[in-house]
This record gives structure tokens, C-alpha cells and sequence, in this order.
């Protein structure tokens, strides 16, 4: 027995991540035709980037991208550089036992592990909620600028 693609019937048009409207796969014959039809000539890519580029919502995708990366990524090497400057200025500090053998150097490098898992996790939640839903909204309207009928 032969798979069918559209038989599948788990991934719907409802799901965004599905490709079908965007690729053709799955139109039938007189739909691939008409489509054709409607798209005599398709822009240009490097034109639909640059104007894509200029849209508003392509640059608010970019400013929350840059509002969170830009002073997460100082506040984690301001941290780091804290660490190694301490280790190395500072043995004595450094040195100090916390509990047991645990020592302010471990709990430091410790905690340099913890902050790395603290920010992908933050980083994961920001564009979540954040940027994704636009930046897939724009994904569609380039598709359909590429199929020559959005603008």
C-alpha cells in the first residue's frame, strides 16, 4: 500500500507550520493551473528582501530581537569577566571555603553553568512570546509577495 500525503489528516491549513499552501504539494490539477495563471511573473527574490526588509514589521521582529540579545549577552560577559578577573586578582577571595571543600571559585563556576542554562531558557521564553508570532506572520506575507499576489 502506497502512503498519501493528504491522508495523513494530522496537519491541517489550521497549522502554521505547514507548507502545503506555501509549496503547491497537495493542489490538485486545476489548482496547480490556476495558480500558474495568476502568478504570469513572479517577483523577483532580491525585491521582495528589500521590501521586506523596509516593512514595519520586519524591523519590530529585529528591535525585540536586539532589545533582549544585546544587554543579555554584556550582562553574561560583564559575568564571565567578573569571574576570570576574580580568580585571578583575588585567590585569596577565591579560595575561601563556602561549605566543605566547596570553595567561592566552585559556587562561582558553578553558578557561570547555571546562568548559561538561565539565559537559553530566557532567550527560548523572549522569542516565544515575543517574536515568533510576527516573524511567522511575516513569513506568510513573504510567500505570498513571492507568489506575486501580496503588496
Amino acid at each position: 500500500m502506497q502512503h498519501n500525503a493528504r491522508d495523513a489528516g494530522a496537519v491541517g491549513l489550521g497549522d502554521p507550520w505547514y507548507d502545503t499552501v506555501a509549496s503547491g504539494w497537495g493542489a490538485g490539477e486545476g489548482e496547480r493551473e490556476d495558480r500558474g495563471a495568476r502568478r504570469a511573473h513572479p517577483p523577483a527574490a532580491a525585491d521582495v528582501y528589500t521590501e521586506v526588509h523596509g516593512s514595519a514589521a520586519f524591523q519590530e521582529v529585529r528591535r525585540r530581537y536586539r532589545r533582549f540579545v544585546f544587554p543579555a549577552a554584556a550582562a553574561f560577559l560583564l559575568w564571565y569577566l567578573g569571574y576570570v578577573v576574580a580568580a585571578t586578582t583575588a585567590p585569596g577571595l577565591m579560595a575561601r571555603p563556602v561549605v566543605g571543600a566547596l570553595n567561592v571559585a566552585m559556587v562561582a563556576g558553578l553558578a557561570q553553568f547555571a546562568t548559561t542554562f538561565l539565559l537559553t531558557w530566557a532567550y527560548a521564553r523572549h522569542a516565544r512570546l515575543r517574536r515568533d508570532q510576527v516573524a511567522l506572520e511575516l513569513r506568510w506575507v513573504t510567500q505570498e509577495m513571492m507568489r506575486g499576489r501580496g503588496r
